[in-house]
């Protein structure tokens, strides 16, 4: 008579593999719908903390189910297998957040200048719905960047503010920094030395004298001249950018600023939401700084 064994089955297993699958369904689905349609950063920091909790679940659930395996046998091997397949990707996204949460300062506002940051053209606004922030960055911020961020500085680069600025936007744009708007940046209509001449009147002409003498009275000076001056001490371009993956909105400031023969690079970047960026704002100043240097050459001064 042949002995047939009936092997129990794991149902923490089964049901790791159904949470597991929630999860990475509800991880890919805010990430779309952050990038592509519409739904704001503080609901998709919801939605992740709701999948990267149920990940976190079918982890255990799985584990459990292995362990089941491993001591009696038990059938859904396969399921938690799976489980922890479908629960990496919200679990590596939660994983990083929370690490960079913990050991970053929480601050969301960085600056290469600590004194004097280079101010918004448009100060950025967003509704942070329940991601709430003080709305003015404090001098203990300041002072918790340096501690954090202490190579983060501005850059000097010999050369005119001209040729800096060019450098600046080719690189702004491939680092995938829009710009959206730029105070003392435009050039002037035309250069006084095409304006054409007033036709002057001839040597043996007399000139009518007026009836009322016009009394002299300031002006302003709002001519190219003037114009010329106003932007000779600097630049200063606004823009935002997006990370990679999430696709999270980050404002930009890049400060120009022309001293003798060399130009001063001064970028400040914040995230649109929330009172820590995790980082990711001195990620994106660093980078773009050495992107700068690389296409100058490197020749940053101290």
């Amino acid at each position: 008579m042949a002995i047939r064994f009936d092997r129990p089955i794991s149902s923490a297993a089964r049901f790791s593999r159904r949470f597991a699958a929630f999860a990475l369904v509800l991880c890919v689905a805010a990430l779309v719908g952050h990038r592509f349609a519409g739904l704001v950063t503080p609901y998709l920091v919801l939605v992740l903390l709701v999948s990267a909790g149920f990940a976190l679940l079918a982890a255990l659930l799985a584990i459990a189910g292995l362990r089941s395996l491993w001591l009696t046998g038990a059938e859904g091997g396969l399921d938690a297998l799976k489980a922890l397949i479908f629960a990496a990707l919200p679990l590596a996204i939660g994983g990083i957040a929370a690490e960079r949460y913990f050991t970053l300062p929480p601050i969301y506002d960085v600056s290469t200048d600590l004194v004097s940051a280079p101010d918004w053209l448009k100060t950025p606004n967003a509704d942070q719905i329940w991601l709430k922030r003080q709305p003015a960055v404090t001098a203990e911020d300041r002072e918790r960047q340096l501690e954090a961020y202490p190579e983060l500085t501005g850059r000097r680069y010999d050369g005119a503010i001209d040729r800096v600025l060019e450098a600046v936007k080719k690189v702004a744009k491939q680092s995938g920094i829009r710009i959206t708007r730029a105070d003392g940046d435009r050039e002037p209509s035309r250069d006084l030395e095409d304006r054409p001449m007033k036709q002057q009147p001839d040597e043996g002409a007399v000139a009518e004298a007026p009836e009322a003498v016009p009394i002299p009275t300031p002006r302003p000076y709002d001519d190219d001249v003037a114009q010329l001056i106003r932007r000779a001490n600097g630049v200063t371009l606004q823009g935002e950018t997006r990370t990679l993956v999430l696709g999270l909105r980050f404002d930009v400031v890049i400060r120009l600023r022309e001293e003798a023969e060399t130009t001063l690079v001064d970028v400040r970047v914040a995230s649109r939401y929330g009172p820590h960026d995790l980082g990711l704002s001195a990620d994106i100043a660093e980078e773009y700084l050495k992107a700068l240097d690389s296409e100058l050459l490197g020749i940053a001064g101290s």
